[in-house]
């Protein structure tokens, strides 16, 4: 058996794959236990401070899940502080990592690595360069983590990587900052735009770490479900309608909503709305050799079902 310890485990998606590992090979961590099962072997652990140096190195797990990042930054959180979970913790892990001799270490990136450009390919390959947006805490951030585990792979091979560039991850009980898009009587929309979203399942996710941790190969891969949805066609399966903007009048409007707490986003986030990365799975299939059981419209079917239940 192998053994396993996961960051960020408390998370939804943490829960979701300490669910899907064996239980007694695998060490759970996080801040706080939060909900997870008890039977679950627990360890506190802040990836910002020397933590994963003692616990990695007390433990010496052959795999390392890392899934600590910060999706959606609670009420009050400066950027500082989720750039130290985000980056600065990403940077305590891989070396610890590399000083205590661990096989492999599993990655959750994110599709919002590659940044929202209006030259982006459609659908984007694991070729294309991250560029993460610099107005964007979060796409910003995982590009700096990308950057860092691609100085990793060049400088200590013997460190396995599986990095997985996720689309938005839907699933029972899933609340971050697009569904709150999604929940509002009109679909916000920028005139001019397709705003495309990909989506992939909380459990297809769980397992595709599982198989990350295990017996899947090394490398990069897109995760996300067949297809794309368009924000009209999401606004016809919620029977919502859309309320399309110019992106100029979109910009002032996001200026002013803002600071009224009507909306989450800045007018420096316009891009978020306007160019949405559409993942390429064809990696995932083929070489990684995982299919995901749910299409991307089939993962918001299933989410909305919930919603309105």
């Amino acid at each position: 058996m192998t053994s396993i310890l996961i960051t960020g485990a408390a998370g939804m998606v943490g829960h979701a794959v300490a669910e899907a590992l064996p239980a007694p090979e695998t060490i759970v961590t996080d801040l706080t236990p939060g909900t997870l099962p008890p039977h679950l072997h627990f360890v506190p652990l802040d990836v910002t401070g020397d933590d994963p140096d003692v616990v990695i190195g007390k433990y010496r797990p052959e795999v390392v899940v890392h899934l600590a990042s910060i999706v959606t930054p609670p009420p009050g959180m400066e950027r500082k502080a989720a750039y130290e979970v985000d980056v600065i913790g990403t940077r305590r892990v891989l070396e610890a990592c590399v000083k205590h001799g661990v096989r492999r270490l599993v990655v959750t990136s994110s599709g919002a690595a590659y940044g929202y450009h209006a030259d982006n390919p459609v659908p984007l390959t694991e070729d294309a360069p991250c560029r993460g947006n610099p107005e964007f805490p979060y796409a910003d951030h995982k590009r700096q983590v990308e950057e860092m585990l691609a100085e990793a792979r060049a400088r200590h091979s013997g460190l396995e990587q599986v990095v997985l560039r996720v689309g938005t991850v839907l699933g029972a009980g899933t609340d971050n900052q697009i569904t709150a898009l999604f929940r509002r009587k009109r679909l916000l929309a920028v005139r001019g735009s397709d705003s495309p979203f990909v989506f992939i399942w909380t459990k297809d996710l769980a397992l595709i770490v599982e198989r990350a941790a295990t017996v899947g190969p090394p490398g990069i891969f897109n995760v996300a479900g067949d297809g794309w949805l368009t924000v009209d066609q999401l606004a016809e399966a919620m029977g919502k309608p859309v309320l399309r903007l110019p992106p100029s009048l979109l910009k002032v409007a996001l200026a002013l909503g803002k600071p009224l707490g009507l909306t989450r986003y800045g007018p420096e986030q316009l891009r978020f709305l306007q160019y949405r990365p559409v993942l390429d799975n064809h990696r995932l299939k083929t070489v990684f050799r995982y299919v995901p059981r749910l299409t991307s419209a089939e993962v918001f079917d299933l989410w909305w079902r919930e919603v309105q239940a």
